[in-house]
């Protein structure tokens, strides 16, 4: 791993040794990973990164049909000298979803540890099945697709809700950049979407400190600043075996993970654009075939950036009390979804005493909110650029759904958990229209 910060030192050595500065004042920061690894190549490495990291001698190492090709059966023959490997596979294309999280479960339920070898998918259900089990895992990654690697939370479907759910931290994460550039290019484009929302949820965390009094750290993005660039200026780099622009691109993503570990939810990584994204996994009307996470998520950070700049150019807003009750997210969603949306979004509800309070807040307000803006965000125009020189989608048609349904997204995701966002900031003006155009 090259040393990314300014005085010379690895931001992630650092964590890992408990000794990184915090930005925001507090004492050294270290986080709950044994070991990370991001090398041009780990073969022949695999057993030794696990040995320190005391998992026992029972071994699951899990995997789908496309990673156990990619990596997985090379870590079981590794591992297969020094420990007792238990080979799981899961369907190709497996849903993070209770029933496969239960069914992965059963099949560890002789192992000490789980060994993912994976992405997303992978990567959640068994951190979650681990973490529910009180099992450590570890990850050898096998995509530059999604910022989880780091995290310790999952994105778990429950009774037909996505939610974000509390998961094991891993013991050690692996990333070989060799793997990561021959992953295929849709999974390199979805890990472009899963960074590049660094601005939009940035914007929108600030906007619900300064409106609502949420709390915010400068350290994740401080973390992210020194790597974000170096992709950001070539794209094109990441699909033509480039390891250096490679490893910036993982290694904004493990930081990426990291700092969502660090400040104990995924605030600095999901906002606004996960919410439209979790509600086009929840609702895009079928047949559809089957999108990546990042993927979506491009789109809906276009979606967010000019409804941000949009909103930030103009007078403060206006706004005005909620109408919608739980009888109406009711019969929006159904009676098990809805009920479960209100449960979070009735936090956000304004009476016309609240809406008023809000709006002299917004106004008091808005001057600085610009000011930062303009100082992190990510113009909207040069986050369509670099998805367009990526070849990643940037319209709804891109991720397979209408201009109509994604508008219907764009206005409804607001319901489906408490974070608040600009999508509540402009749903509650009447403006959510300036995502749209």
């Amino acid at each position: 791993m090259r040393p990314r910060s300014a005085n010379g030192a690895d931001p992630i050595a650092q964590l890992l040794a408990g000794t990184w500065a915090d930005p925001d004042g507090g004492p050294p920061i270290g986080v709950p990973i044994g070991a990370i690894a991001i090398e041009q190549s780990l073969r022949g490495k695999e057993a030794d990164l696990l040995a320190s990291l005391d998992l026992g001698r029972h071994l699951a190492v899990i995997s789908d049909p496309a990673t156990h090709v990619v990596l997985g059966s090379r870590v079981e023959r590794a591992l297969a000298g020094r420990a007792k490997v238990a080979s799981i596979q899961l369907d190709a294309q497996p849903h993070a979803d209770l029933a496969t999280v239960n069914r992965l479960r059963d099949a560890c339920a002789a192992s000490d540890a789980l060994v993912a070898v994976g992405s997303g998918t992978v990567n959640d259900l068994a951190k979650y099945a681990a973490a529910l089990d009180h099992k450590p895992y570890v990850v050898f990654a096998t995509a530059p697709s999604m910022n989880g690697y780091t995290s310790v939370n999952a994105a778990i479907t429950v009774d037909g809700h996505k939610q974000t759910l509390a998961a094991a931290a891993a013991r050690g994460v692996f990333v070989d950049l060799e793997i990561f550039a021959a992953a295929p290019a849709r999974l390199i484009r979805a890990g472009i979407g899963d960074s590049i929302c660094r601005s939009t949820a940035q914007c929108d965390w600030q906007a619900s400190h300064a409106l609502r009094g949420t709390p915010y750290r400068e350290a994740p993005f401080a973390l992210l600043a020194p790597d974000e660039p170096a992709w950001l200026m070539a794209p094109e780099a990441l699909f033509q075996g480039d390891l250096e622009v490679m490893e910036a691109l993982a290694r904004t993503l493990l930081l990426s993970g990291l700092g969502m570990t660090l400040c104990h939810g995924s605030y600095p990584a999901s906002q606004g654009e996960h919410l439209v994204s979790h509600y086009v996994d929840m609702f895009a009307p079928a047949p559809r075939p089957p999108y990546l996470h990042g993927e979506q998520v491009a789109v809906a950070t276009l979606a967010m950036a000019r409804l941000q700049e949009r909103m930030l150019d103009s007078p403060p807003p206006t706004l005005h009390a909620t109408t919608e009750t739980e009888e109406s997210l009711v019969a929006r969603f159904g009676r098990e979804i809805g009920e479960s949306c209100w449960r979070g979004f009735q936090s956000k509800v304004l009476t016309e005493a609240t809406a008023a309070a809000l709006t002299e807040r917004a106004r008091a307000c808005w001057p600085n909110l610009r000011t930062a803006f303009e100082q992190f965000a990510l113009p909207s125009g040069r986050i369509a650029e670099v998805l367009r020189r990526a070849g990643a989608p940037a319209t709804p048609e891109g991720i397979g759904v209408t201009a109509e349904f994604f508008a219907r997204a764009v206005h409804e995701a607001r319901f489906l958990r408490d974070r608040y966002t600009f999508l509540d900031l402009a749903g509650d003006a009447g403006q959510l229209a300036l995502a749209l155009s």
